[in-house]
């Protein structure tokens, strides 16, 4: 069987077969149009060890000799329950290929396996997307008679020995997507999520790459796992020299079961190489999301409106006037869309009740919400509302009325006696995966968006699902499946309306919820100097225009630091920017800025939404680079940030990447100017340089190698830039 050669965007993927089962040979830079026999990449046979040259098939198998983490897990049992007599080698089958066909014109596959005396079958799809991103998943079918018990079924791509350094990510509450790299030693690295949705600690990028790889230096390979339910990424390195980057879904026991003719297809793996450093990794990953026909984004036609969101501003104090004087002074700043969050429905007044209760407050809301939702529209803003639609408080109509719709570690309810999972932010987990329960979700959000103006769905999440269980077992993949088929249930029936993924921040962050949601919350917290790591890692894999940034109070609700309204607003216009706090308390100064900073951000979002983001290398590690620029080079938007007190006395020239080399550019800083407020706390110095105040036009080569002598920031402050090319 001959080979296939995915090519695309300096991209080559080379699947092999001649050894009879499917191989990929190589993942990593462009080969060229000419191959020459892959004979010649036959392993050596060395001593002590199999006699012949050991396959890393895609589906990696102890049938091949593979002593590695094996691609499938599963066992059989017959008719009866029990594994006696059960025929054929289940437990450690030999996939053969059976076709190999090449898609979507030479980027993409579709490869079949089978083993015909383990009663398996596997498809496995690739494409290889015109920006360079790879797409992997994989298919088990069952085709015995008896049932198939199925363990795990993993999606990996192999890397080269030169990869000596790992980066994943990891973090907390308020905390989400914080960088870790160790040396790839032998062994295996695993990050396991167990949350019952993706976790804020989960990786949301897992990347190895060559010695010291950088933002703009090194050969980087990198994977991203698309599910929103428990997880496995891993880095397999073994002692013949051989490594995989791996993920699967962490099934429970019994989880997935499949009968005679079943089948389960493993969540989507995306993989990225590139040999420019984690920047070319990001880019690979943006261009992908925004050529999307669901993007949302200034590229599609549809601007990412200026939010202002009502949390931190009045949390459950929910009274119409206040909530109309706020809409108010945000119109008259420029915001685009209002959303009201937590405490509008029957019986919430804090956190302990109310959860499942998706009606209206009478008692709050006698009218409904409609007199806000009015006030709000002829203010010219879009309506906004938060829900919270797979959770539950015991204390809840629904709950008392249905209370085998609380999913936990017994089958029986706990009304009979059960246990209840403990809980968390005194709520319960609904059970999705028992379809009344389900309808009552459902039909209580669509009668909510078809009776209402709302454009737009805040979605929370704001527990760990630890003991999700339905019927006696664990239940996170179907109550995950579930989820998924309400969101895009709500979505098929009200298409305009935009629904953003937060789950207590940044807890369910990957594109398994982006297929069907049109942002994500990165954090909880709102603090500048924190959201400056969240949204650079964040935004390592989804686009600034997916990723909400709202300018949070001036003493952050979180950490209680406190930050001058420039440094919060350059941190939030590098996202889906909006607000966060009680804009009816800002200082005359303060609203100033806030205006100029609006107006910034219109008149740069689509630049923001749609262009190459770029980060600095230097040596400083407190001082920080980073923008975005247009795919033609015709401007860039550029952030300098001290995050803490520098080491030198003076920052020195620093080097503005990713313009173009041979352009002239006039370069400008744009925030803060001496007409705001706090123009003169953002430095430290006698005199700042020339440039600050009077522009400066270099090439884009200059601007690069040469670089730019910055201001003494204070620690915790920024400086936006604009860079506009001449001719």
């Amino acid at each position: 069987m001959d080979p296939l050669h995915l090519r695309s965007a300096g991209i080559s993927v080379l699947l092999a077969f001649d050894s009879g089962e499917a191989e990929m040979v190589h993942w990593g830079a462009d080969l060229g149009e000419t191959l020459p026999d892959l004979g010649i990449l036959r392993s050596p046979v060395p001593h002590s060890a199999l006699d012949l040259p050991v396959v890393a098939g895609l589906l990696p198998q102890a049938s091949s000799g593979w002593l590695g983490r094996p691609g499938l897990r599963g066992h059989r049992t017959n008719a009866t329950g029990t594994e006696a007599a059960v025929p054929g080698f289940a437990f450690s089958p030999a996939f053969r290929v059976t076709s190999a066909e090449s898609t979507l014109d030479g980027r993409g596959a579709r490869i079949l396996q089978a083993d015909a005396e383990a009663g398996l079958t596997a498809e496995t799809r690739l494409t290889l997307h015109e920006g360079g991103l790879l797409e992997i998943s994989h298919e088990v079918t069952n085709s015995r008679d008896e049932p198939y018990h199925l363990g795990e079924l993993a999606v990996v791509v192999p890397v080269p020995g030169e990869t000596e350094e790992l980066l994943d990510l990891t973090g907390r509450w308020c905390r989400e997507n914080h960088p870790q790299r160790h040396r790839i030693q032998q062994g295996t690295w695993v990050r396991s999520g167990r949350h019952g949705r993706t976790g804020h600690d989960s990786s949301l990028l897992l990347a190895a790459g060559t010695r010291g790889f950088s933002n703009r230096a090194g050969r980087v390979w990198a994977i991203h796992f698309a599910w929103s339910g428990n997880h496995e990424q891993y880095l397999d390195s073994l002692a013949d020299g051989r490594r995989m980057l791996g993920a699967a879904e962490l099934l429970g026991p019994g989880e997935v079961v499949l009968a005679p003719g079943q089948s389960y297809r493993t969540p989507t793996l995306y993989a990225a190489f590139s040999d420019r450093g984690l920047d070319g990794v990001t880019d690979k990953f943006h261009r992908w999301f925004r050529a999307r026909p669901q993007h949302v984004g200034t590229t599609s036609g549809r601007v990412r409106p200026v939010v202002l969101n009502t949390w931190e501003a009045v949390y459950f104090d929910h009274r119409l006037e206040p909530l109309v004087e706020l809409a108010e002074t945000a119109a008259e700043l420029g915001v685009e869309r209002f959303v009201l969050d937590d405490g509008w429905f029957r019986g919430r007044r804090d956190d302990h009740a109310g959860l499942g209760d998706w009606y209206v407050d009478e008692t709050m809301w006698p009218e409904g919400l409609t007199p806000l939702i009015d006030a709000v529209t002829e203010l010219g803003m879009e309506f906004g509302l938060w829900v919270e639609p797979e959770m539950v408080n015991l204390d809840s109509d629904v709950a008392r009325a249905h209370p085998d719709w609380i999913s936990g570690p017994s089958p029986a309810s706990h009304k009979d006696g059960g246990r209840l999972a403990h809980e968390w932010r005194h709520q319960q987990v609904i059970d999705l995966v028992n379809p009344d329960a389900w309808q009552y979700v459902y039909d209580r959000l669509d009668e909510l968006l078809s009776k209402n103006r709302i454009s737009y769905l805040k979605w929370d999440q704001n527990r760990d699902l630890a003991e999700q269980g339905h019927g006696g077992r664990p239940s996170v993949h179907e109550q995950t499946l579930a989820a998924y088929r309400l969101f895009d249930s709500l979505k098929a029936a009200h298409p305009d309306v935009e629904i953003e993924s937060c789950s207590s921040g940044g807890g369910r962050v990957d594109l398994g919820i982006l297929q069907r949601t049109d942002r994500v919350w990165a954090s909880d917290c709102n603090d500048a100097l924190e959201r400056q790591t969240i949204q650079r890692w964040t935004e390592a894999v989804l686009p600034p225009e997916l990723v909400g940034a709202h300018i949070g109070p001036t003493h952050s609700h979180t950490t209680g630091r406190v930050h001058d309204i420039s440094f919060r607003a350059i941190t939030a216009l590098f996202g889906h920017f909006g607000m966060e706090w009680d804009i009816r308390q800002a200082t005359p100064a303060e609203r100033k800025t806030l205006r100029r900073a609006i107006a910034l951000y219109k008149a740069h979002r689509a630049l923001i939404h749609s262009g190459a983001a770029v980060h600095a290398d230097l040596p400083e590690r407190n001082l920080s680079l980073h923008g975005v620029v247009a795919y033609d080079g015709g401007e860039g938007l550029f952030a300098a940030v001290a995050l803490g007190s520098l080491a030198a006395e003076m920052p020195g020239r620093v080097g503005i990447p990713g313009l173009d080399p041979d352009r002239e550019y006039r370069v400008e800083v744009v925030l803060p100017t001496p007409e705001d407020g706090d123009f003169a706390g953002t430095f430290i110095q006698t005199a700042p340089p020339p440039w600050v105040a009077e522009g400066a036009t270099a090439s884009g080569r200059f601007l690069a190698d040469v670089g730019l002598p910055l201001p003494v920031l204070r620690p915790e402050h920024a400086l936006l830039l604009h860079a506009k090319a001449l001719g």
